[in-house]
């Protein structure tokens, strides 16, 4: 972050050194609609004040960017959405509950899944603020001013209203990090081991959005001769992201914290982890049955593919307690034609399938 204004965040953040107790997080900003500051009656309760899971340090950041938290709640939404998109054929599907730590505590848990969640978390506010920014929704920030790449064809303009990624990743790292900077464990300890992970996790998730976006350009000239064209910087499609850190959630490393209160390797054969990189500290559970206890909803009741022989299949899926068979009607279109002009017409088909449900 730079100017007065971020100093001052920063200053700020430095001074909440308790360590915070509640399980809520930022994540329940996706749960409800958050109002523009301006819709707040003046003499009524700040805006900031009203909002569940933020930590100390997180609630002084929202009284300075107020504009900020209604992007910040797209951005735990469009997390949330491609965690479940990414698991849908796993035991653990991302699933959300009714309170304010939206994952439940199976996050308590410093597991693959969990580590996945604070990437994918992390990445949606950068990608959301990054938008805004391009958008004229914030006042602090505008346009991408990013370099012009040096292999841009000579005649080909530089200066397109990009996303502002760079804004957006100093903004992310400062809000979404603060929970876990303001935090004062013993070094060494098992509390440390999963503050580092959240932070690891974090900046893998911002480097994820900030490594994808890419080059963008849109053609000018007569009659389409694109004689000149004008490019910018673009963020990729959300689903890339999720893509990316999903293929960094398969090949997480497994770490410990050391007596210097630094994480390292469990097994020294494999690479050490970069920066983008994602990282766990305990084991994953089974999720096999419901247990109050990890925060485990279980299988039971879940969808499963009778012949595949992936996560998603009945023998995986059900964890060797057999499936129910009941038959589903499904209706879909079909027989579509096209007529003169313009539209399409279809009708509905509807067809009787077997669908397999975990004991």
């Amino acid at each position: 972050m730079s100017g007065p204004r971020l100093a001052l965040a920063a200053a700020l953040l430095c001074s909440c050194t308790s360590p915070v107790a509640d399980a809520s997080s930022w994540w329940s900003l996706a749960m409800n609609p958050i109002q523009r500051p301006e819709m707040y009656i003046i003499g009524a309760q700040p805006v900031c004040s009203q909002l569940p899971g933020l930590s100390p340090g997180q609630r002084k950041l929202c009284q300075l960017y107020q504009e900020h938290m209604v992007f910040i709640g797209e951005g735990a939404r469009s997390a949330i959405k491609e965690c479940q998109y990414q698991f849908r054929q796993r035991r653990w599907n991302c699933s959300t509950v009714d309170n304010t730590s939206v994952f439940g505590r199976v996050m308590k848990i410093g597991s693959r899944e969990t580590a996945f969640t604070y990437a994918v978390s992390a990445a949606g506010v950068v990608n959301a603020i990054s938008r805004a920014c391009r958008e004229g929704e914030l006042s602090s920030c505008g346009c991408s001013r990013t370099a012009r790449p040096k292999d841009l064809p000579r005649d080909w303009l530089w200066g397109g209203c990009g996303d502002n990624v760079e804004y957006g990743y100093r903004f992310a790292k400062e809000f979404v990090d603060a929970k876990e900077r303001e935090k004062n464990y013993v070094r060494g300890s098992e509390e440390q081991a999963r503050m580092l992970m959240n932070l690891q996790n974090n900046e893998a998730g911002r480097r994820a959005v900030y490594k994808l976006a890419d080059v963008a350009c849109k053609c000018h000239g007569v009659s389409g001769s694109c004689s000149l064209k004008t490019c910018w910087l673009q963020l990729a499609d959300f689903r890339k992201v999720g893509d990316l850190l999903k293929e960094k959630y398969d090949s997480a490393a497994a770490m410990r914290i050391s007596r210097k209160g630094k994480l390292e390797l469990v097994n020294n054969r494999f690479n050490v982890p970069t920066q983008e990189d994602l990282v766990y500290v305990d084991p994953s559970p089974d999720y096999c049955l419901r247990n109050e206890t990890t925060g485990s909803l279980g299988t039971q009741g879940r969808l499963c593919n009778k012949t595949s022989e992936g996560m998603d299949g009945c023998e995986l899926m059900c964890c060797g307690r057999g499936y129910d068979q009941f038959k589903s009607v499904q209706v879909e279109r079909c027989h579509c034609k096209f007529h003169w002009c313009c539209y399409v017409k279809c009708k509905k088909c509807t067809e009787i399938v077997d669908q397999y449900v975990c004991k």
